[in-house]
């Protein structure tokens, strides 16, 4: 499950390693209207895979797949990928502002009206690499920057309503040490407050650590299907 300012594409680089070593693969299209309709889409998708899930989600994925999991006795993990693992009413907003060094808000562009209420928010391209992905490559940085997905305002604000899901299933975390999305120190926080069986820290790495360190993401979503 991506998360916001992305699209599936962003899980490419770990999907063909996982693939490689004979594992299914699906990357979910998370439409990033609002957290209950992201869950429930999501929860949906997971209905038509057959057998055992490692449920995978970047960023304000994590918000979804904390959310879409309860109750779905297929998912046996949770992997975080510098992705949000909220309580029970946590938003990402605030998660994101729970400790210093989150950038985010200085890189958003004007929010953009939407015909039915509401905001959609993208980042300013020229802004992209550095908040978004500083240990790519500049011109791919731009690529993703020009085909961001945007996600609503709403969304990034709407509070988790039942218990997470990392409450009843066990969790693994990965993240960037130099994240400017959301800060390492709530990564940290995060994965201690659920009981990770593994947490690991990707020194230099920015927020989109799954493109950036695919084989150690990879390897951690191959630890926890073992497990």
């Amino acid at each position: 499950m991506h998360g916001a300012f992305a699209d599936s594409s962003s899980w490419n680089p770990v999907v063909r390693q996982l693939k490689d070593d004979g594992y299914q693969v699906v990357a979910v299209a998370n439409p990033l209207r609002g957290l209950k309709s992201d869950a429930d889409y999501t929860a949906s998708v997971l209905k038509t895979i057959p057998g055992p899930i490692v449920l995978v989600g970047h960023s304000y994925g994590g918000m979804v797949i904390s959310a879409a999991a309860t109750g779905n006795q297929n998912v046996k993990a949770l992997v975080y990928v510098a992705g949000f693992a909220p309580e029970k009413d946590d938003s990402a907003a605030a998660l994101s502002a729970k400790f210093p060094g989150s950038t985010l808000l200085d890189a958003l562009a004007p929010p953009a009206p939407l015909p039915g209420g509401g905001n959609d928010l993208y980042v300013q391209q020229d802004k992209f690499w550095k908040q978004f992905a500083a240990d790519l490559p500049e011109e791919e940085a731009k690529v993703s920057a020009a085909t961001q997905r945007p996600v609503t305002e709403a969304a990034l604000k709407d509070k988790l309503q039942a218990e997470p899901a990392w409450k009843s299933k066990p969790s693994w975390f990965i993240y960037g040490t130099l994240d400017k999305t959301i800060p390492a120190q709530t990564h940290a926080f995060m994965a201690q407050r659920a009981g990770a069986k593994e947490s690991v820290a990707v020194d230099g790495a920015s927020h989109v650590v799954m493109i950036s360190h695919p084989q150690q993401v990879a390897k951690m979503i191959r630890e926890a299907a073992k497990a």
